[in-house]
């Protein structure tokens, strides 16, 4: 049974740890300004390549972040004890999951919220597409690094495995969403593969933003497969979740 009232008090246990944790709290809001302040001054003498790769990144950077923050985050509280605490409580397990799903992806649409104001009015990112669309976007690619990240979580026992999962895990979806080659130019094995990782429509979307000034029905259809994806690692990680870590 779905207990509401523990999946609130979870959540507002997490966004009070991560208010008192600074560094956390500059790893996931100033870090990706900073990245894409970076990427600015790469291309300074280039707008038009800025404005062409800064959308797909803007929702890669804060992607990446936050699944190793949520990974992270969430192994400790296992390893610490706190898991096994909470469940001999009358919680189930999403309830726990959903609890801090709820306080990362707080977090994770602050982040990509500033990171996206920041690139469009600070540094005169311009996109043909809606500027809300392309926020939500960024955004649905945040929330995915949480979802991601809560699933890990649930497989690694230390907080070394968890970072471990970067190279298996998340760096392949990158290097084949689209990001540097097209996907009709990968060879077949690669774009199969591509179009079953869940950073391939986040990226297309973002990428189609960059050449559509109106909302098209492909990039509708990109947000509703993330948000599956989204749905589907959530749930998982809520199947999978164990008392502790050993």
């Amino acid at each position: 049974m779905y207990h509401l009232h523990m999946t609130l008090a979870t959540a507002k246990r997490i966004l009070l740890q991560i208010s008192h944790d600074h560094r956390t709290i500059a790893l996931m809001l100033v870090a990706p300004i900073m990245l894409m302040s970076l990427l600015h001054w790469m291309f300074s003498d280039t707008q038009q390549v800025f404005d062409t790769t800064a959308p797909a990144l803007l929702g890669i950077f804060p992607f990446v972040i936050m699944f190793l923050v949520t990974s992270i985050a969430t192994l400790r509280e296992r390893t610490g004890g706190t898991m096994e605490r909470l469940m001999t409580m009358p919680i189930g397990k999403f309830d726990i999951i959903a609890g801090y799903g709820i306080a990362f992806t707080f977090f994770g649409i602050l982040q990509s919220v500033i990171t996206s104001t920041f690139a469009i009015y600070a540094l005169d990112m311009s996109v043909p597409a809606p500027q809300w669309f392309v926020v939500l976007i960024a955004a649905a690619n945040t929330i995915l690094g949480v979802a991601l990240g809560l699933l890990v979580s649930a497989f690694a026992r230390t907080e070394f495995q968890a970072v471990q999962f970067m190279p298996v895990f998340i760096l392949p979806q990158i290097l084949i969403c689209g990001l540097f080659v097209p996907l009709d130019a990968l060879p077949s094995a690669l774009e199969t593969l591509a179009h079953i990782m869940p950073l391939t429509y986040a990226v297309d979307a973002l990428n189609l933003a960059t050449t559509n000034s109106e909302i098209t029905s492909d990039m509708w259809g990109n947000v509703w497969i993330v948000s599956g994806f989204i749905v589907g690692a959530i749930m998982l990680a809520s199947l999978t979740l164990r008392r502790r870590t050993g």
